[in-house]
């Protein structure tokens, strides 16, 4: 059991990091377009929060999200597709990097604006708590995002109504730029569920079985009907807050002593350490991650762009007197 989960926390986040290695590459070729957030030095926490969940769950994530995506099941050739804008893409090329969405996954975004994702989850939460379902919602979050008025209103009611919910804060320490103790009075996010009555926790969001305990005992906290939960993952990205960000606000040194901490290599050493896999396995899963994300490249590239920019709308078209026509 530990190694099958040893190998598919391996796989997961070593495909998380090459995939978002590769859009960094195509988008300074010009095949991606506008903002492009990536995830490098997160890994684990999706790995760990997303492999914890179940099937039934329902997803609502950032505009930081690509890996949430494809953790969640959706292909990564559906997902670069959509980086590339393309019909093949699991929005139709519509979306763009930060709308990915897929319903058959219950992946229901890809949020631009910061703090979005609060009311979603709850509405969806709503949902699941009128119907009796045994599914809850999983809410992810930056720490820039808890200062933002959704996130107080959203606990409040969640907490009021006690909505299946667990709310994911990915505290990376920078609101774009703007490192957190300067911008919140309160740099343990966590701390902040204790106003709303709400139990919360935070873990080494650089471990990701650290990340994927920490996630069993909070999903089974919501699923068991005790309310909404809050679990602040301790995380760090290496790169700037997008591909237009040098990230240069930040020393060598932090990002060189953050990088020692590095979710892949970590989790490599101990799972050598403890027997789980061999020298050998990791050789094989690279090989397996390179064809991959190689393919899902190659499928993006040759998807055709979308030529149907009026599909899918509300209407369609509108005469000089605001009849649908």
């Amino acid at each position: 059991m530990q190694k099958a989960l040893a190998r598919q926390f391996v796989y997961d986040m070593l495909l998380a990091r090459e995939f978002e290695l590769a859009a960094a590459e195509q988008y300074t070729q010009g095949n991606i377009g506008g903002f492009l957030h990536l995830y490098p030095g997160e890994e684990a926490v999706a790995v760990g929060s997303l492999r914890a969940a179940d099937v039934g769950d329902y997803v609502v994530s950032t505009y930081r999200e690509h890996i949430h995506a494809i953790v969640r099941g959706i292909t990564p050739r559906a997902v670069m597709a959509e980086l590339f804008g393309r019909v093949g893409g699991c929005s139709g090329g519509y979306g763009g990097s930060m709308h990915l969405f897929d319903s058959e996954r219950r992946f229901l975004g890809g949020y631009a604006i910061v703090g979005e994702t609060f009311p979603v989850a709850a509405g969806v939460a709503y949902w699941l708590r009128l119907n009796e379902s045994p599914d809850i919602a999983l809410c992810y979050f930056g720490d820039g995002a808890a200062n933002q008025g959704t996130f107080h209103e959203t606990l409040n009611m969640a907490a009021l109504w006690k909505l299946p919910v667990l709310f994911i804060c990915e505290n990376n320490h920078y609101q774009i730029g703007t490192e957190i103790h300067r911008h919140s009075a309160v740099t343990e996010i966590y701390r902040r569920a204790c106003a709303y009555g709400i139990d919360g926790q935070r873990v080494d969001g650089m471990d990701v079985q650290a990340v994927y305990d920490a996630s069993r005992q909070a999903i089974a906290h919501v699923r068991s009907g005790n309310g909404p939960y809050l679990l602040e993952c301790d995380t760090y990205r290496y790169r700037g807050h997008s591909m237009a960000d040098s990230g240069a606000y930040r020393s060598a040194l932090e990002v060189a002593e953050l990088r020692a901490r590095d979710p892949l290599q970590t989790y490599r050493a101990r799972c050598l350490k403890e027997g789980w896999l061999e020298e050998s396995d990791f050789d094989d899963i690279a090989v397996e991650v390179r064809k991959v994300v190689d393919d899902a490249v190659q499928f993006a590239g040759e998807s055709p762009e979308p030529d149907q920019l009026d599909k899918d709308v509300y209407v369609e078209s509108l005469d000089l007197y605001g009849g649908q026509s």
